[in-house]
């Protein structure tokens, strides 16, 4: 097979797959690891793939570009759905929460019905809509005001404004992207105002991110891996992403599908 050939077969796994690992391509095509690392540096050239540890993955948005909540909500579902059963076991009666912007913490407010005395501090509409849905006369819902993002997100100054002199438990922390070199990250930078005043607000943070959260890159940080108390993935998680992710973090949750 003619290297522009291989390289042709190996864009398409990546996309029909989402990420290889190098070892895989390896066996698959019968070359030797440089063969295989010299086309995936063509590929990357071209901008159709991003290189990541241990393999590539499918060339992602800017790093200031941003999906509409829709467009996320549909992504991962399952993998979103088994981290919030996870994280919802971490919620007690009587406790006042945060939940960020975000489909995972959507999901998660879906499963706090039966939750009794719950203090609820959040800027996303969906996450207050799943709340009012589903009343309780002894829960209350504090929904900032603010800026509304494609996230579906309540952000700037009068969000910011809203938290900063609130203190909760427990912040669930839903994020853009992940990676040791710039921690928990959103491509938008008035989220990341409102998000670094939930992290200042909690006792304890806990993150939730799906596997496909690793190694993407928004343009502005919000905390450093290690600010988690808890980051709660799903076992899609690259196995190579584990160790530095557990060195760093305060615990390391990996829920199956």
């Amino acid at each position: 097979m003619l290297a522009q050939q291989r390289q042709s077969a190996i864009l398409e796994l990546i996309r029909q797959r989402g990420g290889v690992r190098v070892s895989h391509l390896v066996t698959r095509f019968g070359v030797s690891d440089m063969t295989i690392r010299r086309d995936l540096e063509v590929l990357a050239e071209r901008g159709l793939i991003d290189k990541v540890h241990g393999g590539a993955t499918l060339a992602g948005p800017g790093s200031a570009e941003e999906p509409g909540f829709a467009a996320k909500s549909i992504r991962q579902r399952d993998e979103k759905r088994a981290i919030a059963e996870r994280a919802a076991t971490l919620v007690e009666p009587g406790m006042a929460i945060a939940l960020s912007a975000g489909t995972t913490t959507a999901a998660l407010a879906t499963l706090l019905a039966d939750v009794r005395g719950l203090t609820v501090v959040t800027n996303s509409i969906p996450v207050a809509d799943a709340l009012y849905a589903d009343p309780r006369a002894d829960r209350t819902v504090v929904l900032t005001g603010g800026i509304r993002t494609p996230s579906d997100a309540l952000t700037g100054p009068v969000a910011e404004a809203a938290v900063s002199t609130l203190n909760v438990d427990v912040l669930f922390l839903g994020v853009h992207g992940m990676s040791p070199r710039t921690g928990f990250t959103t491509p938008n930078l008035l989220e990341a105002g409102i998000n670094r005043r939930l992290v200042h607000a909690a006792r304890r943070l806990v993150v939730l991110a799906d596997h496909t959260k690793w190694e993407t890159i928004g343009i502005a940080t919000i905390a450093p891996l290690a600010d988690a108390d808890v980051l709660i993935t799903d076992a899609g998680l690259d196995p190579a992403a584990r160790a530095p992710l557990a060195e760093q973090v305060g615990e390391l949750v990996v829920v199956e599908v």
